[in-house]
């Protein structure tokens, strides 16, 4: 609070949040510590920036009253956050019965001896959404990862040992390492679903011609086909 010889000023600063594009308002409070009329004046150094309501008015004897300032939105930031711009509050003595309407710049001409105070408060920008302080202890990008293991799981056929095998090799590896992995078996899982596709369009076409040929030549395409059978078999074990 600042005292002075008619009115006490709370606060002694003004603080805004600042948000870029977005209107921003604070208020102080004017109170008359005397029992006599007391006309205030509110200005800026940067008058087209703040709207101040009431800029000018009267405290009457024992009461206060609240100024509302708004800032207009800003479309960019000052360095380091801090701000130039001060507010000046005049004060002085009106004649008893004075209203807010009858406070003119006459009131606060410095003449004949006139006392007036002046009251300078600075403003300040406060960031409307401070970063919020990073939890010890957490594993920076373990979500993605762990989430892109789970898909993977969900949208291939591959044994479950291969999923675990990577959830342990990306808990006991680096990021650049665990992502290294991951990439490889990617490859390997894609690589796999194509063989496979392939094998059973091979097996789609054997058993088309088993359908068409004759049972002399059963014998030799069911030798085919297990052939085929036993090296898609033989694959899926050596990726297990």
């Amino acid at each position: 609070m600042t005292t002075g010889e008619f009115i006490n000023i709370y606060p002694t600063e003004l603080k805004f949040q600042f948000e870029l594009r977005k209107q921003s308002s604070c208020s102080m409070q004017l109170s008359n510590k005397t029992d006599q009329y007391i006309a205030f004046k509110v200005k800026t150094t940067n008058p087209k920036k703040y709207c101040v309501r009431p800029n000018a008015g009267v405290v009457l004897p024992g009461s206060s009253c609240n100024v509302t300032v708004t800032m207009q939105g800003q479309k960019e930031a000052p360095p380091d956050m801090q701000c130039k711009d001060k507010f000046l509050i005049q004060s002085a003595i009106a004649p008893t019965g004075t209203t807010n309407k009858d406070v003119t710049p006459e009131i606060f001409n410095r003449e004949d001896g006139k006392v007036i105070d002046e009251f300078k408060l600075r403003v300040v920008y406060v960031p409307a959404n401070p970063p919020s302080p990073v939890p010890e202890g957490s594993e920076e990008g373990g979500s993605p990862r762990t989430s892109l293991t789970e898909d993977d799981s969900k949208s291939t056929s591959l044994p479950e040992a291969v999923s675990r095998s990577l959830e342990e090799s990306k808990a006991k590896s680096s990021p650049s390492e665990a992502w290294s992995l991951i990439s490889r078996l990617t490859d390997e899982k894609a690589s796999a679903l194509q063989q496979n596709q392939k094998l059973r369009q091979e097996l789609e076409l054997v058993r088309k011609e088993i359908n068409k040929s004759n049972a002399g030549g059963v014998s030799m395409l069911f030798v085919v086909l297990i052939g085929v059978i036993g090296l898609l078999v033989g694959y899926l074990i050596k990726k297990t």
